[in-house]
C-alpha cells in the first residue's frame, strides 16, 4: 500500500506542475483545475497506460518483421505518442481544463507531456525515495514511533547476534561449538 500511496502522490504532484506549466501554452487554460486533472492524470498513467501501450504494442508486433529498424523506431515513436493523445483527451474532457486551437491544444501538449514522462523517468527513483522518507516520517509521527533516523541508531549487542544469526543461521554458542572444533 505504502508503495502505491507514494508513488501516486509523486506522480500526482509532478503532474500538477507539468499541467501548470502547459497551462502557459497560448491554447491551453488549466488555472485550478489542474488539481483535478492532474488526479485523472495521475491515474490514467499508472492504471490506463500501460494497458493502452500494451495493447498497441501487440497490434504493431504483428507487422514488425515487415518494418526496418527505423520503421520500427518510428511505429513506436508514434504509439507512444497516441497513447499521449489519447490520456491529454482523457484529461481534457473529464476536467476543466480547456482547449483551444488543434496545434496548440491538442497536438502540441502530447509531445509536452511525452517530454515531461521522460524527465520523470529519470528521476523518479530520487522523488520516490524521498516521498518514501517523507511518508516514514509521517507514520512515525501518527503513530508515535520512532523516526527511520532513531532507528538507524547502532545496534545493541543482542541484535548484532540476531542479525549474524539471520546471516549464517548459527546461534552464538553454535557458533562457538564451531570455532573450538576448529582448534582442536
Amino acid at each position: 500500500m505504502k508503495t502505491w500511496l507514494v508513488r501516486f502522490v509523486s506522480l500526482y504532484v509532478f503532474n500538477v506542475v507539468v499541467l501548470l506549466l502547459m497551462g502557459v501554452l497560448p491554447g491551453v487554460t488549466v488555472d485550478w483545475s489542474a488539481l483535478w486533472a492532474s488526479v485523472i492524470l495521475t491515474a490514467a498513467t499508472i492504471w490506463l497506460k500501460p494497458a493502452v501501450t500494451k495493447w498497441f504494442a501487440g497490434m504493431a508486433a504483428k507487422s514488425a518483421d515487415q518494418r526496418t529498424k527505423t520503421g520500427e523506431k518510428l511505429v513506436q515513436f508514434g504509439l507512444v505518442l497516441v497513447v499521449e493523445l489519447i490520456i491529454w483527451l482523457l484529461v481534457v474532457w473529464f476536467s476543466g481544463v480547456q482547449v483551444r486551437g488543434v496545434f496548440w491544444g491538442w497536438i502540441l501538449p502530447p509531445f509536452a507531456l511525452l517530454l515531461a514522462w521522460i524527465i520523470y523517468d529519470a528521476i523518479d527513483d530520487r522523488v520516490h525515495a524521498r516521498a518514501g522518507a517523507l511518508y516514514d516520517r509521517a507514520e512515525a509521527g501518527i503513530r508515535g514511533g520512532k523516526t527511520p533516523d532513531a532507528a538507524a541508531a547502532p545496534p545493541s549487542s543482542e541484535s548484532r547476534a540476531a542479525q549474524q544469526e539471520l546471516q549464517d543461521g548459527l546461534t552464538a554458542e553454535q557458533r562457538r561449538m564451531l570455532d573450538d572444533l576448529g582448534k582442536s
